[in-house]
């Protein structure tokens, strides 16, 4: 099967310098959630038709192409003459013996399964149009039948009143017998209201011809829906989170209000998780059983094992929490971060590039960067890892079972010994000793007869 997606278009309602299809829903550009849905009818060609935006459109399609594995062909069309002259220009580029799925660029949300059962009604020889009935049918093209039979679609400006009356409506997702279509599309006038060639003209074509023309629908109205402004872009965001929210609840996962999630990758639940509002997922997440998250908490590309309990306003971007770890509130693990079980790390505690060992704990106010920490650890508060000298990055080594005082500095790279002590205040420039008590403060003194200055009075 060949595919065929239409992204040429401007999109001057969006009202923005990036072409329409690369805007994004759910954190991935419009183009790419349809190239994907066709990449999972395993097509043997697939074609791009691009006209505004240059490079951009092209380049993108070959890196999406270069992590599938499969090359996706690009097709200019300059000028814009419409969708049947969009089609033309795919041609040299799909197998006439094999049938065309025609899909659109600005049409994200279409399920693979809709389109199967689309496929299916097509067979080898027949001409079969994705329809839906819509209530408001208005400004869409109407798909007209005589005798139950589909014979022509009439676009809204060209339709008489009668026409207008009709709530089935072309989608624009066809599949079309190859072996005809360019005999079809050469054949196209643009006598219409637009002046341009209608891809849906081909359907008196194919009735002409003696061509069965055939319909499936979609299981939703959303499925077949398009982005032509930044307000049909929202309402699409919106339908495709309460689509995750909905297959997340009947997965087992609680969520205090489906309403209020928004998931921009994979994530992936095990039994009993509980998400609070206003949580965002980006990239890969895995959450194991038992785990629950906060309000207002960002996950990005990271684990969070089992039992886990994840606080309010926490931010994470490629990291790993152990087993029963507290996280939070206001906790930030930067890339890099790997906690093991039991870990505690507090409110206003910064982690990057390290390594925290069971059980230890930061609880709050501290830095912990490019270090390797322990077992049974406790950072106090204030504590920070000095890991940048202005020009590279040095190790902290914090061993099983110290005592990292309140307001401690540790001046990479530097060792804490296992079961040492430090004194809070302390600035560390070398290695303290296992088991020991080090600090580093200057004498505490009271200055006798000492006065405060007031101010003079002028």
């Amino acid at each position: 099967m060949n595919v065929v997606i239409l992204a040429a278009g401007m999109g001057k309602r969006m009202q923005s310098a990036l072409p329409k299809v690369l805007h994004p829903l759910a954190g991935k550009p419009l183009l790419q959630h349809v190239i994907d849905t066709a990449l999972s009818l395993e097509p043997s060609r697939l074609c791009v038709i691009y006209g505004h935006g240059g490079a951009a459109v092209p380049s993108a399609v070959q890196a999406w192409g270069g992590k599938s594995g499969l090359t996706i062909d690009t097709a200019l069309q300059q000028p814009q003459l419409g969708t049947g002259h969009a089609v033309m220009q795919a041609l040299p580029q799909i197998d006439a013996d094999a049938p065309t799925l025609v899909l659109y660029g600005d049409v994200p949300l279409t399920t693979a399964a809709s389109l199967r059962r689309l496929v299916e009604a097509a067979g080898s020889d027949k001409l079969a149009i994705l329809t839906v009935e819509q209530a408001n049918p208005f400004g869409l093209g109407r798909i007209v039948r005589e005798d139950g039979r589909i014979v022509r679609i009439v676009e809204e400006k060209d339709a008489t009143e009668a026409e207008r009356a009709i709530k089935e409506i072309n989608s624009g997702i066809m599949v079309i017998p190859t072996r005809y279509l360019a005999g079809w599309l050469q054949a196209l006038g643009n006598d219409n209201a637009q002046g341009e060639y209608y891809l849906t003209d081909i359907v008196a074509r194919a009735v002409a011809a003696g061509v069965p023309v055939v319909s499936a629908q979609p299981s939703a109205e959303w499925e077949v829906a398009g982005v032509n402004s930044k307000v049909q872009l929202a309402e699409l965001e919106r339908r495709h989170q309460l689509n995750i929210a909905t297959a997340l609840l009947e997965r087992g996962v609680t969520l205090l209000d489906p309403a209020r999630i928004d998931v921009r990758g994979e994530l992936l639940c095990g039994r009993d998780v509980t998400i609070d509002v206003g949580c965002v997922f980006e990239g890969r997440v895995a959450l194991g059983d038992g785990v629950t998250i906060g309000a207002n908490c960002v996950l990005v590309d990271t684990s969070v094992a089992a039992g886990a309990q994840v606080k309010p306003f926490c931010h994470f971007e490629g990291a790993v929490v152990g087993e029963q770890s507290v996280i939070g509130p206001y906790a930030r693990l930067r890339p890099g971060t790997t906690l093991g079980q039991d870990v505690h790390i507090g409110n206003f505690v910064e982690v990057k590039n390290s390594t925290v060992a069971a059980h230890s704990k930061a609880n709050h106010l501290a830095y912990v960067g490019d270090a390797d920490v322990g077992a049974r650890v406790n950072i106090g508060a204030g504590t920070i890892t000095c890991n940048y000298d202005g020009a590279n990055k040095f190790r902290t080594t914090i061993e099983d079972d110290a005592f990292i005082g309140s307001d401690s500095q540790l001046v990479a790279p530097v060792t804490v010994g296992k079961g040492a002590t430090l004194g809070a205040g302390t600035t560390l420039t070398k290695d303290a000793p296992a088991g020991k008590l080090t600090i580093s403060r200057p004498k505490q003194l009271t200055i006798e007869n000492w006065k405060r200055p007031v101010k003079v009075k002028k």
